[in-house]
């Protein structure tokens, strides 16, 4: 039997060798559901497309389907097709509002650690097309600390972690953390994990948030965390969400809507000198090598 995991970097290695620039990849994660990753992860997206981006939002979170539900839309195709039905990258990409593209992973995510030589070829090389397809790829993964989530944010060059002023959600980011520095794979230097305090009442509550984790992560893990930026409580913001709307869309005036094309600016802005490695098919070449 055939080493599945190497097999599938020696693949990720030649298809990179052509890829001259790479889309840049933000994956969004939480150390627990509810604190507001999907909402974070479309609005950004539409913050992006408002600049002129082409925007692809890659739903990780098999167990959940918030990006659609959101955006309203129902894919017809997800990464199953892809794999197990012979259909092409262009098929399983649905466009939601302003023309954004979203890939539902669904159960093919599971999936992956079984594939055969050819599907994993197959994959790769349609995953790499996406390089040509979209200029930001933002994953947004599951909650909580799972292989799927922990193989996401190693193989991510820029993370943000959403956290909220609940104790319960400082300290499920912290054991989010802490099972990353675990992981043999994580390199510190090669990820830049930022927290976005989400459902705040101001700026200065935003910043104690990640005061409290950046403290305990430098202190226990000797690891580090930038702080991103604050979006706040906002009840129109709330009241897009029951209507399944995207707030940046539905409010663009309020102060969640600002707060969101702030951080989008941020993240376009200064970070845009960051060299990416290796780029998407290296998220999925992680994934496949940590669960296999």
């Amino acid at each position: 039997m055939y080493d599945q995991a190497e097999n599938l970097r020696n693949i990720v290695r030649q298809q990179n060798q052509h890829n001259i620039g790479n889309a840049k990849v933000i994956t969004i994660t939480s150390g627990k559901g509810g604190v507001g990753k999907s909402n974070t992860a479309v609005n950004l997206a539409v913050c992006f497309r408002k600049m002129g981006k082409r925007v692809i939002v890659f739903d990780a979170d098999f167990g959940l389907a918030n990006v659609e539900v959101m955006f309203g839309t129902m894919p017809k195709y997800t990464l199953k097709d892809l794999i197990y039905e012979g259909k092409s990258i262009t098929d399983i990409i649905t466009k939601g509002p302003m023309d954004i593209g979203f890939i539902s992973g669904g159960s093919g995510i599971v999936g992956l650690n079984n594939l055969t030589h050819d599907q994993i070829d197959f994959l790769v090389r349609s995953l790499s097309k996406l390089n040509e397809l979209t200029d930001v790829l933002i994953i947004d993964t599951g909650a909580g600390v799972s292989d799927s989530v922990l193989e996401f944010v190693v193989a991510s060059p820029e993370v943000i972690l959403i956290t909220t002023p609940e104790p319960s959600s400082l300290t499920d980011s912290y054991s989010l953390m802490k099972a990353l520095y675990k992981h043999p794979g994580f390199k510190g230097d090669d990820t830049n994990i930022r927290l976005l305090a989400n459902k705040v009442r101001n700026e200065e509550e935003g910043r104690s948030i990640y005061e409290k984790l950046s403290s305990v992560v430098t202190e226990f893990l000797h690891g580090h965390i930038s702080y991103l930026g604050m979006v706040p409580q906002d009840r129109i913001l709330e009241n897009a969400v029951r209507s399944q709307k995207v707030v940046s869309e539905y409010a663009p005036t309020a102060a969640s809507s600002y707060a969101y094309n702030d951080v989008a600016k941020k993240l376009m802005g200064e970070d845009s000198k960051v060299e990416y490695r290796w780029g998407i098919t290296q998220i999925f070449s992680h994934f496949v090598r940590g669960n296999s």
